[in-house]
């Protein structure tokens, strides 16, 4: 905390980014000093890549391949990958909601910092460990079958999406911290309206499956174009799933959907999420 008492600085964005920096330091200090919480974040999703890949790989077909469970790899692991840095979301709510219980944002409201800086510092904290579940995860991916059949810069762009889109919605968690009053409340808020996002789209099955009603739901989905981004610049798509059963635009042009809809979550997010914090820390 010492370092956020030194001597004043310069206003506006550069004042921001360094307070930003700091907080996000003290976060990322305070995950190394709770291991599990990292070892917990990187088993979930690892358990769901094994799960999925060797109980429903080979029940599940994939339109002109089958039922196979090497063309299930493939279409999968985009899912899974948008599924894990999605769920960043519980981690920002719970680690908000808990700072604010034990008044320790009162604390950084009393120094000379940046307002935005608490949640910010927060939320490229969350980014951090979220990039390494990630690449712990592409490990597993690789171990069980799964393989990129693109060049190294679209495979980076592709993971860079991911990351995006993981960073977009630690704001929508970092609003659900600010907006319940225990941090058991905000892990409970944070993951719960997940589940419907990640599984009513095209991560886990193909969505011309679904009722009709579900298809638009599913290809209007943000989640959706990520995933369907991912798989793009991965070289994971397979020649008989159609990009789009319903001409939905995200699916004709994924990459930019994907770019577009995390943009526009992180803005309004974190704009919500601000004005929040002003309003009740």
């Amino acid at each position: 905390m010492s370092a956020l008492t030194g001597s004043p600085r310069a206003g506006g964005v550069g004042q921001s980014a360094r307070d930003s920096l700091i907080v996000a330091r003290r976060n990322l200090r305070r995950m190394t000093r709770i291991p599990e919480t990292i070892l917990f974040g990187i088993i979930q999703p690892v358990m769901f890549v094994v799960l999925f890949t060797y109980v429903f790989g080979g029940s599940i077909a994939i339109p002109g391949a089958g039922v196979s469970a090497n063309a299930y790899k493939q279409f999968l692991m985009a899912g899974i990958f948008a599924q894990t840095v999605t769920f960043a979301t519980a981690s920002s709510s719970a680690g908000i909601a808990e700072d604010m219980s034990k008044g320790i944002v009162d604390r950084f409201r009393s120094l000379p910092m940046a307002r935005g800086a608490v949640l910010t510092g927060r939320t490229l904290a969350d980014l951090v460990q979220t990039a390494v579940t990630l690449v712990v995860l592409a490990a597993v991916a690789l171990l069980v079958g799964w393989r990129t059949h693109e060049n190294i810069g679209k495979v980076l762009a592709g993971f860079g999406l991911l990351l995006l889109l993981g960073y977009a919605f630690t704001w929508i968690g970092a609003l659900i911290g600010l907006s319940v009053r225990t941090p058991e409340a905000a892990t409970s808020g944070g993951i719960i309206w997940l589940f419907p996002l990640t599984f009513i789209s095209n991560a886990f099955v193909p969505v011309n499956g679904m009722p009709k009603v579900l298809q638009y739901v599913a290809e209007w989905n943000p989640f959706s174009a990520t995933v369907a981004a991912a798989r793009e610049l991965f070289g994971n798509t397979i020649d008989g799933v159609p990009k789009s059963v319903t001409g939905a635009w995200p699916m004709e042009h994924p990459v930019w959907a994907s770019l577009i809809w995390s943009v526009l979550i992180t803005v309004a997010f974190r704009a919500l999420a601000v004005g929040k914090y002003r309003r009740v820390a």
